[in-house]
């Protein structure tokens, strides 16, 4: 008898144990985690990256997570002060959606688990000079690069009668610079004449657009955060002056593009959403992790401007939604 007394008290531990240490999927009990969010600027992109991070960490920690969402409305000084503020308040973990926003983030916290997205390029933007694929430090994250080679061999496709080819993007951006770079190269192997037009911020965007559109066939716009939201600006430069653009995301393409190879900015954030998991509930060392990329990448087009310009999109191309 006292056998069986003693096994139940033993099963009876070991189930109260059990759900001490474990909640949903894993996560810790009755732990709740802190997470600070600071996006650079209000745009479809990185909106849909803050909400696929949220929806895949809610999804998994529920009401065990709550998040401090702010916007620094394209000022990257207000970046500072909102993860200063993280930081000041020992947050469990930062996510920084946007290059500035990443900067902001590392000046603020060296020890706090912070992680990027909708970053182009980390070795750019944190000065990398051998980059292995892991910053060495709290930070890692998810990158929006769009493969370079596919989107000119798109160009290459949508306009090859085209000779000259205008690069559209923020001085103060250091990724679009990356890209454009990158891409150029490609560009010129197929025979364009290529020319970068460089905007300091909104105010010259349509002066400068005008310039691009002036002087070239075809417009390129890389995941360009000014240039995402600042659409309307240039749609109302290059749609009367019937220059189609391409862009380097769905979102610029939406607003005044022809097409786009993009990534999905929800699916991003979620890869983001799941490293946080990782780093909060399993204790993963952002600095041993890589960067992460989108999954897929998807042909899309702007129906409304291909038609204003009367240019034909191949079937393969799939309508944004409206």
């Amino acid at each position: 008898m006292k056998k069986k007394l003693m096994s139940a008290l033993l099963a009876a531990a070991m189930v109260v144990s059990l759900t001490a240490c474990g909640g949903s999927n894993g996560a810790s009990g009755d732990k709740t985690y802190n997470v600070g969010i600071c996006q650079l600027v209000e745009h479809p992109a990185l909106d849909a990256a803050t909400q696929g991070f949220v929806d895949a960490l809610t999804e998994k920690l529920g009401d065990q997570v709550t998040f401090d969402t702010q916007n620094a409305q394209g000022d990257a000084p207000t970046c500072s002060t909102i993860t200063n503020t993280f930081a000041a308040n020992s947050y469990d973990l930062i996510l920084a959606n946007a290059t500035p926003a990443l900067l902001a983030a590392i000046s603020s916290t060296s020890s706090i688990p912070i992680l990027g997205t909708s970053v182009t390029d980390y070795a750019t933007a944190m000065e990398i000079d051998e980059w292995t694929g892991v910053t060495g430090t709290n930070v890692s994250g998810t990158s929006d690069l769009a493969p370079l080679d596919q989107q000119a061999a798109c160009i290459k496709e949508l306009f090859p009668d085209a000779k000259n080819i205008g690069i559209l993007y923020c001085s103060a951006e250091p990724n679009s610079k990356y890209q454009a770079t990158v891409i150029t190269e490609y560009l010129e192997k197929d025979g364009y004449t290529v020319t970068e037009y460089k905007f300091s911020d909104s105010n010259d965007v349509a002066s400068v657009t005008q310039a691009a559109a002036d002087a070239n066939d075809v417009l390129y716009i890389p995941t360009d955060n000014t240039a995402a939201s600042c659409t309307e600006a240039i749609a109302n430069v290059v749609i009367p002056a019937k220059v189609p653009v391409f862009a380097g995301e769905e979102g610029i393409c939406a607003g005044c593009g022809i097409a786009t190879l993009s990534i999905s900015y929800y699916d991003l954030g979620r890869a983001t959403g799941d490293m946080a998991y990782e780093i909060l509930v399993n204790g993963a060392d952002p600095a041993s992790m890589e960067i992460e990329f989108a999954p897929n990448v998807t042909k899309k087009y702007n129906a409304a401007n291909a038609k204003a310009l009367g240019i034909t999109i191949p079937d393969d191309y799939e309508a944004i939604e409206e």
